[in-house]
């Protein structure tokens, strides 16, 4: 659910990125880390344990426009992709009002995308909130690669319902921020008629669309630039240390998570 901060008028959109592991979730939130303009985004915010080694997600607040007289910030975030942060997980998506699907276009990893679509299916479910009642986007990563897993087959096994889809090649920036945009179009209104009861009706729907657009073109210039064109932009492999500001913060405990997530999003959002 939204974050909303009624002294400011700030509100935040959780955003998660989903898939399994190396798919290219973190890819995508240090690719738009890199492009947006330091005013329109925050540190990219990692939380670690005591007791393990790795990242539980990663964490990229960005601003985007209003509704009403509320200023939009979106939190993008990333669940772990292994499977024994099972955990993890369902702490980070708790609460999410947009789910965007990283799958890995390799063929030799079809099961590995089936088996982490069907694990986001299972743990929405122990939230009670039915997939199907949850604005999702699929990303098809790693399409500069050879030997891919043809759309038409992602789309009959992940995607029956012919959501949007988008193909990407995420470390060149290809469908990036294509795909943050099809999220937005899909989240602001469903946030919007939790938040402000406001609910955007048919005819209404090109106006908004046009709206975004019209954001995205003004404050948002490079999202479109990156549309058709390869950056030179190299990120380094997740193991080793990356060019990104990265915000590091240490908990406990993995039932700390969630506390974590609100209390960044109050900060982010207690901002002018």
């Amino acid at each position: 659910m939204a974050f909303v901060n009624y002294t400011t008028n700030n509100l935040a959109v959780k955003v998660v990125y989903y898939g399994p592991g190396l798919s290219g979730k973190t890819t995508n939130l240090r690719y738009i880390y890199f492009k947006l303009d330091a005013a329109s985004r925050g540190d990219l915010v990692c939380l670690e344990t005591d007791t393990e080694r790795t990242f539980f997600f990663d964490l990229l607040p960005i601003k985007a426009g209003l509704i009403g007289d509320f200023k939009v910030h979106f939190q993008l975030l990333t669940v772990p992709g292994q499977v024994f942060y099972e955990a993890s997980r369902k702490s980070v998506l708790k609460g999410s009002d947009g789910i965007i699907f990283v799958a890995d276009s390799q063929i030799p990893l079809l099961d590995a995308n089936l088996e982490s679509f069907d694990g986001l299916r299972r743990n929405l479910l122990e939230q009670d909130v039915d997939l199907n009642q949850v604005p999702l986007i699929f990303q098809y990563n790693k399409r500069d690669l050879d030997h891919l897993i043809p759309v038409e087959t992602f789309n009959n096994l992940l995607n029956p319902r012919r959501l949007p889809f988008s193909e990407a090649a995420a470390l060149n920036g290809q469908g990036v921020f294509e795909t943050l945009r099809e999220i937005a179009k899909l989240t602001i209104p469903s946030v919007r008629e939790k938040v402000l009861g406001d609910k955007i009706k048919p005819d209404q729907k090109e106006i908004a669309e046009k709206r975004m657009d019209e954001y995205i073109e003004r404050e948002g210039q490079r999202w479109r630039e990156m549309k058709d064109a390869k950056v030179d932009v190299e990120f380094a492999p997740p193991e080793s240390a990356a060019p990104v500001k990265v915000h590091k913060i240490k908990i406990k405990h993995p039932d700390e998570i969630e506390k974590e997530i609100e209390r960044l999003a109050r900060e982010f959002t207690s901002k002018k």
